[in-house]
């Protein structure tokens, strides 16, 4: 490769060898995934597709053409990245891995039908098809609907004290109040003391009549105005609570009020095919003994043990159908194939109706590569994402098992990654550095392993081959113990378990193990409720997405001892910052509030009356009025991808040029924005507003970001940095619990130390933190460790041993033990 320049790379040139296992590294945002993905994987993409006609190319979706001078003996690639893609309940393990495919028509032509009922074809047993979907839920498994206790959660109100809470809040509430004094019905009486007939229909009729209202008037007044026939102030029509809720939902275009009728409607199982998803006929066919929804909720572990017997079954002497036999061999062999190819890279804990959205990036990126292995390609170059990502060191060693077969294939691998076990074992490896962001894009090292080791300017060289500087860590001791009781979640039956409070607690674990479960989920939502803080819900933006709404596990058990020391909760997950380019690392932070007062201060500003809300290019006085603020223009292009080019007005910049003419210490707003977290350390002295902000970055490592980076550009583990930034710059209090799920995502060793130290310093300051997390280097520098086990689903859901690191690590049952001080 010769003359790369995407993104931050300076020009490079690089010679890499194939069929060979090669490893690009480098601290975070130096450049690695700019070369593997953004150079080589878009360019081979790119040449596959000029062979491909131009009306098929317009269904691909394209990455774009690469900045880069020549590559020259580039095969065709395959890239496993780690995004999720369109995250849909109706995507799920067996959809991702065809292995659905594949027992539709084990069911369609060797299942056991009832006598009498016709064969069925394969789309009768998929919920995503009319002939598949069981009618009363759609193929969707839940339906939803509304209770009285969710319509009048006070049954000791009277109708007119609003003992109706799913009404409308102001008029319209009034409203349908009043025309139920038309109609004869007490408001004045508690909602508990009146008939049930009367609050069922008020509650639940489908009926709408119309009725004469007259407004101000009181019951008896009302009864007197329509014996005597009077005018009425208007002729109102009524609606049930029910049928409000249900019609608001479903029309409403307020996003207000989508929000507030959502929490008066309740998810549940379809009664009709219990969950399932399919029609009755279809859940009537059986396959050892169970229907393919039955079928489908086994863990792959123990799918491939059913399986087996049917795949290495013969037919019989006296078989009146030994076709049946023969395709029913046939065809199950093949599906435990791809089964066992899941279950070698550790995912037989999952199930084939596992919904794609609650899995994590490692699982989903793992499913993808065993369908590869299964694929048996050659001459291929696999482009992959961190593959060791929410991977505990025990199941990485399936995955470079898994990375050897493909290279034993006949194939190249080409892998993003910072885990030094994957790292160690690859035979070529290409250090990119030797920092990041404008301080990166150069390569550092590019040959064998033992090379890395005299390359004094390599981080990855320092971390691979010097001990481990940090093991000297005396472990602190716990303030005091939070203990939870009979913690009931996912695989977790009845746990009781002590966390330590006042230091840095890491819970590690197997993938599958129950970490997530106990720590982000149970933890979470009982510490959350024990202090009255409300999750914040989203509103969901129609009905398919309310009823795609995961059904919520409720969490079982409760909080015994030990809230005395918490007096606040922060949860810092991976979940995007944003989901627009609109939102972005400056806006996120609050950083950009401040900013926006400095130029707003300026003399031009003054003298032109400019406010804050000018240099903001989300508001129409101050953007660029051709993007709307964008700064890219969108050129739809018949038969080659859209191409989004910066916007010919404002050249990418966002605001208009009145706006632009406006500078603090000689740049203008948009050339603050596109300063990275360094540079702009050094252009705020004297600010310290905005310095908190940046230095609170820096102390997370990033550095390399652009202030105006849009959240759509981030990574799960930069989002999740960001929001512990934001977190750092805020007043420091004591007596709070924070907790984190894999904060070291994404993150090179160098990084890992620097993040260390921010924690450690919220632990210094009074504080308690919790963790959940795969990294050795993590774990054994905490103060204390749980690891939760033994083994993944139903083998997991135990504390197998707590205590410090090293006490832990002489455990002879955990998993983990064997890694801490390797």
């Amino acid at each position: 490769m010769r003359g790369a320049r995407v993104h931050n790379l300076k020009n490079i040139d690089v010679d890499l060898p194939r069929n060979a296992l090669v490893v690009f590294t480098g601290i975070s945002g130096s450049g690695k995934s700019s070369l593997a993905f953004g150079t080589l994987f878009a360019e081979s993409q790119r040449r596959y597709l000029d062979s491909v006609s131009p009306y098929a190319r317009r269904l691909i979706d394209q990455v774009g053409e690469p900045d880069v001078d020549a590559i020259d003996g580039l095969p065709p690639a395959v890239a496993l990245q780690q995004q999720r893609g369109a995250p849909s309940t109706r995507s799920s393990v067996g959809s991702v891995t065809t292995i659905s495919n594949g027992l539709r028509m084990l069911y369609s032509r060797a299942g056991e039908y009832p006598s009498g009922q016709q064969i069925l074809y394969a789309d009768a047993f998929s919920p995503n098809t009319p002939e598949g979907a069981c009618p009363r839920c759609h193929g969707i498994g839940r339906v939803f609907d509304v209770t009285e206790k969710l319509l009048v959660p006070d049954d000791t109100k009277t109708i007119r004290e609003r003992a109706i809470a799913a009404w409308p809040p102001a008029w319209g509430g009034q409203n349908l109040r009043d025309i139920l004094v038309s109609l004869g019905h007490d408001i004045d009486t508690p909602w508990k003391d009146l008939p049930k007939e009367s609050r069922d229909w008020i509650l639940f009729t489908d009926e709408t009549p119309v009725e004469p209202v007259y407004a101000g008037f009181n019951p008896d007044e009302t009864r007197i105005a329509r014996a005597r026939n009077l005018t009425p102030s208007y002729m109102g029509t009524f609606s049930s609570a029910q049928r409000y809720v249900l019609h608001s939902f479903a029309t409403t275009q307020s996003h207000r009020t989508k929000k507030r009728v959502s929490q008066f409607m309740r998810i549940s199982e379809c009664p009709d095919c219990e969950g399932k998803k399919l029609k009755r006929e279809s859940l009537s066919v059986k396959f050892a003994g169970l229907d393919i929804g039955e079928l489908s909720q086994l863990t792959l572990s123990d799918l491939a043990a059913r399986l087996r017997d049917a795949a290495s079954a013969k037919p019989h002497a006296g078989d009146l159908h030994p076709e049946k036999a023969i395709v029913a061999q046939r065809i199950a062999s093949d599906i435990l194939a791809r089964v066992e190819a899941l279950t070698n890279l550790g995912l037989g804990y999952l199930s084939l109706e596992r919904s794609t959205p609650t899995l994590s990036p490692g699982e989903l990126q793992r499913l993808r590569l065993a369908t590869q292995i299964r694929s048996q390609l050659f001459g291929v170059i696999y482009v992959l994402d961190e593959p060791s990502a929410g991977l505990h060191p025990a199941d990485t060693q399936a995955l470079l098992r898994a990375l050897d077969e493909l290279k034993g294939a006949g194939n190249s691998l080409f892998v993003v990654e910072h885990d030094d076990n994957v790292i160690r074992h690859a035979d070529w490896i290409v250090d990119i550095g030797p920092d990041a962001g404008t301080h990166g894009g150069e390569v550092v090292y590019n040959g064998p392993l033992d090379g890395l080791r005299e390359v004094k300017a390599s981080h990855t060289g320092r971390y691979l081959f010097s001990p481990d500087v940090a093991t000297d860590h005396t472990p602190r001791h716990p303030i005091g113990w939070l203990k939870l009781a009979g913690i009931t979640r996912n695989n977790l039956n009845g746990l009781d378990v002590e966390l330590p409070l006042g230091i840095l607690t890491t819970v590690t674990g197997v993938s599958g193990s129950g970490k997530s479960s106990l720590v982000s989920q149970a933890l979470v939502e009982l510490v959350g409720e024990a202090l009255g803080q409300q999750k914040p819900v989203e509103a969901p933006s129609g009905e398919t997405e309310l009823l795609e709404r995961d059904l919520e596990t409720a969490t079982g058990g409760r909080i015994v001892d030990g809230m005395a020391h918490i007096r606040r909760l922060v949860t810092v997950d991976q979940k995007p910052i944003g989901r627009t380019p609109r939102s972005n690392l400056a806006t996120y932070t609050g950083l950009f509030d401040h900013v926006r007062k400095l130029f707003a201060a300026t003399q031009m500003a003054k003298a032109r009356r400019y406010s804050v809300g000018r240099f903001s290019f989300n508001v129409a006085k101050g953007r660029c009025p051709n993007c709307e603020g964008a700064g890219f223009v969108s050129v739809e292009l018949l038969f080659l991808p859209s191409v989004y080019t910066p916007c010919p007005v404002c050249q990418g910049q966002r605001y208009n040029a009145k706006t632009l003419e406006v500078t603090y210490r000689d740049k203008n707003i948009a050339e603050v924005l596109d300063l990275t977290v360094d540079a702009a350390h050094g252009f705020f002295t004297g600010e310290p507003a905005v310095l908190r902000a940046l230095d609170a970055l820096l102390q997370v490592g990033l550095g390399y970001l652009r202030l105006g980076q849009p959240a759509t550009e981030l990574s799960g583990g930069e989002a999740q940095r960001i929001k512990l930034a934001t977190e750092l710059q805020r007043a420091q209090r004591s007596d709070t619990l924070y907790v984190l799920d894999e904060p070291t995502t994404g993150l090179h060793p160098a990084d890992v130390t620097l993040l260390m130290a921010q924690l450690n310093g919220l632990v210094d300051a009074g504080n308690s933190v919790i963790m959940v997390e795969h990294n050795m280097l993590v774990a054994r520098n905490s103060d204390w460790v749980i690891d939760v086990g033994p083994g993944a689903g139903k083998k997991g859901g135990a504390i197998v041993a707590q205590g410090p690191p090293m006490v832990v690590a002489k455990s002879k049952t955990s998993r983990t033990a064997p890694f801490l001080f390797p």
